[in-house]
């Protein structure tokens, strides 16, 4: 059984006068440990694809499994205790709360899970700044820190709940080229030392390149599923020149 299985999922939005299907007819699955990026022009999808499968969103129709789990027939408040429990997010704009510190900000996350003293917390989330890289930056606040370092910070805390997959939407978008290696370099790590699931939507091929999956989206269908980056290049800039 694949962590996530995806049939024949459609996403409509009613606009009034007008219908926007953002997804047609999506069908894959994603294994445990795979690293997929998600790339397409604007509009094609990638983003309320993302928003799917981070169970922020509900398909108009089909089914959605995480893990064994059916999402669709799930309420608001199920689907958030299984975003909690199964998934870590990072954003492009990292989300941190400015006059809180690195730690902090790392045991939000963990506020809504029980059994976990302040003790633990503090103690989870130090071993995860660790992890990442900022040990010695614990009580600085998103201030007094670099954009890559306040987007480690964000990383961190998508860990801290030992979650099953790590997303990230547009994670290396408001970075300068180096910083983004650096970050995309600690996300091939933790999938490939820790086993975790990774997926992103990038428009960034040189980030989509560290992917070992790649799926190509347009007008809301996958137009291609593949490991070999060039095919994926080659489909994306003929889907562009279509568009």
């Amino acid at each position: 059984m694949a962590l996530i299985e995806l049939r024949d999922i459609r996403r409509v939005y009613d606009l009034g006068e007008v219908e926007v299907h953002a997804l047609r007819t999506v069908t894959l699955d994603i294994e445990r440990g795979e690293y997929v990026a998600l790339i397409g022009p604007s509009g094609s999808g990638k983003s309320t694809l993302m928003n799917t499968l981070g169970c922020l969103d509900r398909p108009t129709h089909g089914s959605f499994r995480l893990d064994g789990e059916e999402i669709v027939d799930m309420s608001r408040d199920e689907r958030a205790r299984i975003r909690n429990r199964q998934l870590g997010f990072v954003f492009q704009n990292f989300n941190l709360l400015n006059r809180t510190s690195a730690v902090e900000n790392v045991e939000l996350p963990m506020l809504y899970a029980k059994g976990i003293s302040a003790g633990q917390r503090r103690q989870r989330a130090i071993e995860v700044l660790q992890q990442v890289g900022l040990g010695d930056r614990i009580h600085h606040h998103s201030s007094q820190l670099s954009g890559g370092q306040q987007q480690r910070v964000a990383i961190a805390r998508a860990l801290v709940n030992k979650p099953s997959i790590l997303m990230g939407d547009e994670p290396t978008g408001n970075l300068d080229t180096k910083t983004s290696r650096e970050v995309i370099g600690l996300f091939r790590q933790l999938n490939e030392e820790s086993g975790l699931t990774v997926i992103l939507v990038t428009h960034d091929p040189a980030v989509a390149r560290n992917a070992k999956r790649i799926i190509v989206l347009r007008d809301g269908e996958v137009v291609e599923d593949t490991r070999d980056f060039a095919r994926a290049l080659a489909v994306l800039s003929a889907e562009s020149e279509l568009g």
